[in-house]
């Protein structure tokens, strides 16, 4: 694993005074945070500490109460919903816990969706899918359903339609929070290496160490702020 960190410039991803309330309980309260181009960061906190909002929020799913998301000097909070979904679709990526595969969709399948709602032909869009599965070891599964997959298969399954259109940014929700530590780690490396082989930035969110360890950079989230940050292992090493 590469031990640089990314020239760190303009932020490609900013968050400033982020607040999100959900009743009477406080998700995110006044959150900064800057992500730059290229990088991996892991987002650890505990259960309930507002990290996956923190994340819903960047990836413009959530809007928040107040303050503003910045993604490429574009405000996505000012946008529309229409808007933040082209956004996206167009530029994120997402791969989360359980892989949210369609179950009733074959491996390849499930990798050309997001092809297809971009517009581009299904046999163009097959082609492509086809592609990112072999580069992922998965060339004998493309015709499986989700259920005759492994979870660490199934999971890179998700990789491959979350990196298929290119995006910018990957958001990954707890990726290996279903697998075992040897699925786990291969996920981990699967997504790492190629990501940084693309130049991808990603934003992981996650409890577990072993995780965050393959990120550059790991942020702390505690009772909706952020507590601390520091160079993960993985930069270190």
């Amino acid at each position: 694993m590469s031990g640089q960190l990314p020239e760190l410039v303009s932020p490609v991803l900013s968050g400033r005074s982020l607040r999100v309330t959900f009743g009477p309980t406080e998700a995110l309260r006044g959150v900064d945070i800057d992500i730059h181009a290229g990088e991996i960061v892991a987002v650890m906190g505990p259960s309930g500490s507002g990290k996956s909002t923190l994340l819903h929020v960047l990836a413009g799913v959530l809007k928040p109460d107040s303050g503003t998301v910045t993604y490429n000097e574009t405000d996505l909070t000012g946008l529309d919903e229409a808007a933040r979904s082209a956004v996206r679709l167009g530029e994120f990526g997402f791969v989360f816990q359980f892989g949210q595969l369609l179950p009733d969709l074959t491996a390849i399948d499930n990798v050309t969706i997001p092809l297809l709602l971009t517009g581009m032909k299904r046999r163009q869009a097959l082609r492509q899918a086809q592609s990112w599965l072999e580069r992922l070891g998965l060339e004998g599964h493309a015709g499986k359903l989700p259920g005759e997959l492994s979870g660490g298969q199934a999971q890179r399954v998700a990789i491959a339609r979350a990196l298929v259109t290119a995006p910018k940014i990957v958001f990954a929700d707890e990726p290996t929070g279903s697998l075992d530590s040897l699925s786990a780690e291969t996920v981990m490396v699967t997504l790492t290496e190629l990501a940084r082989a693309t130049g991808t930035t990603v934003v992981i969110i996650t409890h577990d160490p072993r995780t965050a360890s393959y990120a550059d950079r790991e942020i702390i989230v505690r009772d909706g702020r952020i507590a601390a940050g520091r160079i993960a292992e993985a930069a270190r090493r």
